[in-house]
């Protein structure tokens, strides 16, 4: 159970019995998808290209096919790796082959350290016409960033759609520099597929909470400090600059300074604070720090999420006796609160689509947690996972076809192990991201 759900359930004297009518839950349906069909292969020039090169191209393409492998109700990657001289694929071949998409690699490498100018050219074999080419520079350090940076421009040119999940971020917690006695939670981060793991902070504390802004240069955490003069623990929020790689104390009043969650304009956020007794949400401006309180209630609320145009707010609260989500309109002086979540003991850390329109959230079902989705009026609740661990904190993708989540499961009967899935909206499970690395929790996608 995370560190938030915790706090809010200390203001809580008693649980609310079961609330869940499962006949207005809705499970996902299979269904059948027309796939596209991509083949990757290397094009060369002058009819030969080196060892190198082809070695280069050769992970250029397993990275490409990883990429697309999580659109995979939407594209399916060839086996089939074609190989043409000067001139281009035999696109009447590959059409013949059932092939949708060719795309051709062709590296040029001026010597074996120097990077590789990697032209990327895709084919659309149905009209057997070129589509778009472009070149991306590749080194070895940056090989994997490089290749997300060509699946991008494949996806865009296919779809037609603005972005792809390929470039993006998740931030998570991990507890794997700590011990059993020593408890520590560092902020890491990770490229969308799960590589690429990099530790953010080293407090040597335990740090909960992470929010990344939109141009990925901002984070958002909070770090729970011990002060063993007067044995109080208290939860401060901190801002880490991802270009200068370092943190700054954004709020330390006494009690909760957590949740925190960047509006769409990156200058303000959204936060819970509880110094005046309970726990109430904020939106604070980053430059000049001033406070503007957006609930009042007796009860707690906690754990915000904005939508992308910054009027409507998710929020858990516990103003039933337990802690349920709920929306307001944050945009205007009536605010319109409204409670959406009707399912579980409790529920916990809703979150916006990246369009606005639906909010995930975890609650407590079944002897454990479990994600779900919901339309942000309240309508067409569905439970997207079941049978598979305790899950919770639900985050979309940017473009909101994937939801990342932890995962907390029992392996050989006696090893329990909390790893972060990625899953697709219909909670489909496609891969954990972690493996070995600790206990890892609240994955957080970059916009």
């Amino acid at each position: 159970m995370t560190t938030i759900i915790k706090n809010l359930i200390v203001f809580f004297l008693v649980v609310g019995p079961l609330y869940a009518d499962e006949s207005k839950i809705v499970a996902v349906g299979e269904a059948s998808f027309r796939k596209d069909t991509i083949a990757i292969g290397t094009v060369s020039i002058q009819g030969a290209t080196s060892s190198q090169q082809q070695q280069t191209l050769n992970k250029i393409r397993e990275v490409i096919s990883s990429d697309f492998s999580f659109y995979k109700k939407v594209f399916a990657i060839s086996d089939l790796t074609p190989k043409s001289l000067l001139g281009g694929p035999d696109l009447s071949s590959l059409k013949r082959s059932n092939i949708d998409y060719f795309v051709g690699l062709t590296g040029s490498c001026l010597n074996t350290t120097s990077a590789c100018t990697i032209k990327t050219t895709l084919y659309n074999v149905a009209k057997e016409s070129e589509t778009t080419s472009f070149d991306v520079t590749i080194s070895n350090v940056t090989l994997r960033s490089n290749a997300h940076i060509i699946s991008d421009k494949i996806y865009k040119a296919i779809t037609g759609k603005p972005y792809s999940t390929f470039l993006s971020k998740i931030v998570f917690i991990s507890d794997r520099n700590g011990t059993r006695n020593n408890v520590v939670k560092e902020l890491y981060v990770m490229d969308f597929d799960g590589e690429n793991i990099d530790q953010i902070t080293n407090h040597r504390g335990i740090a909960i909470a992470p929010a990344i802004s939109n141009d990925h240069t901002k984070i958002l955490y909070s770090l729970i400090k011990e002060n063993s003069s007067i044995k109080t623990r208290n939860i401060d929020l901190y801002l880490y600059d991802t270009v200068t790689k370092s943190s700054r104390l954004l709020s330390s009043k006494p009690g909760m300074n957590s949740g925190a969650v960047f509006l769409p304009d990156g200058k303000q956020i959204a936060l819970t604070i509880s110094n005046s007794g309970n726990a109430e949400i904020y939106i604070m401006n980053l430059d000049t720090g001033n406070l503007r309180k957006v609930t009042n209630h007796y009860a707690p609320d906690v754990d915000p999420s904005v939508s992308i145009d910054g009027r409507t707010m998710t929020f858990l609260s516990g103003r039933p006796g337990k802690a349920e989500v709920y929306t307001m309109d944050i945009s205007s002086v009536e605010n319109d609160v409204k409670r959406i979540s009707f399912v579980g003991k409790f529920n916990a850390t809703p979150r916006f689509s990246p369009d606005g329109k639906e909010i995930a959230f975890s609650s407590w079902l079944d002897d454990g947690f479990d994600i779900f989705r919901i339309n942000t009026p309240g309508t067409q609740l569905v439970r997207l996972t079941k049978n598979f661990g305790s899950n919770e904190d639900p985050s979309f993708s940017p473009d909101g076809q994937f939801i990342a989540f932890s995962s907390l499961r029992v392996f050989q009967q006696k090893r329990i192990s909390q790893n972060i899935y990625v899953m697709d909206k219909d909670g489909e499970i496609i891969k954990p991201l972690t493996q070995n690395f600790g206990n890892c929790i609240t994955a957080r996608w970059s916009n």
